[in-house]
């Protein structure tokens, strides 16, 4: 795809101050998309991604705020529109994980990733459809899911539960909303090099359980961003409702 693919349209990118999501907010920027950035934590960095975009020539705008919490999320598009004129994509890229096996797991513990990597979904969703519905020119939603939604890893009871949610609710949401010329799809990253891996696992263990994959690496950020770049974009103007899956093979049995 080339600059000014999506040209006039507006995105709105959550958890994008680093990782996949400041990767998505980047490449739509350079594809000609005016952008929300949304983080919760990490102001500064979500700046300096702001700043980036604006480099590119495109206008942006910071939105710190939980996606958990849905008066957030309504003062999220409120202030996209108010900004940047329209809502045409929402890429639910936020999530948040605690790695604990059922036996030892609180309940808090799951009603905070469900709060982030469940209801923030369908929160932001709902809110950017009737915007989308309400412009009356179509648009795209693009939830980034996981290789989690197809592969029940252990001690992550709530955020596969979570994945697997919003992978059913994207394919839902892809009926419900055809005809109003929205297009839903969903993403799910393997293995990804971001800094939230840093939370779970050394450099060192990065390092020598990348070589163990089966294309011998992690994958990049930049690799999901431009996976999502074609969901939203005009070249994949009859798909929706599908699960592009970018893993490397991580799924995939281990020759």
């Amino acid at each position: 795809m080339t600059p000014g693919t999506l040209k006039h349209k507006v995105a709105l990118v959550t958890g994008a101050s680093r990782g996949i999501g400041r990767a998505v907010a980047l490449e739509l920027a350079q594809l000609g998309a005016d952008v929300t950035v949304n983080a919760r934590s990490h102001p500064e960095e979500g700046l300096e991604v702001v700043r980036e975009i604006e480099r590119l020539g495109q206008r942006a705008i910071l939105f710190q705020g939980d996606v958990a919490d849905r008066t957030q999320d309504e003062r999220m598009i409120e202030e996209t529109v108010r900004a940047l004129g329209r809502v045409d994509i929402l890429v639910n890229n936020a999530a948040y994980s605690i790695r604990k096996p059922l036996l030892e797991l609180d309940v808090e513990d799951v009603e905070k990733t469900w709060g982030v990597t469940l209801w923030g979904v369908f929160h932001c969703s709902q809110l950017a459809a009737r915007q989308m519905v309400q412009q009356g020119q179509g648009g795209n939603i693009v939830n980034v899911s996981s290789v989690h939604a197809y592969r029940p890893y252990a001690n992550s009871t709530a955020y596969n539960g979570a994945k697997a949610a919003i992978n059913h609710m994207a394919a839902t949401w892809a009926v419900e909303l055809a005809g109003h010329g929205i297009r839903v799809n969903t993403i799910e990253p393997g293995w990804i090099d971001t800094p939230g891996e840093r939370r779970f696992s050394s450099e060192d263990q990065i390092r020598e359980s990348g070589k163990k994959l089966l294309m011998g690496r992690l994958g990049r950020a930049d690799e999901i961003a431009k996976g999502v770049a074609y969901l939203v974009s005009p070249d994949a103007s009859y798909v929706t409702g599908t699960c592009l899956r970018i893993d490397g093979g991580f799924v995939l049995p281990t020759p």
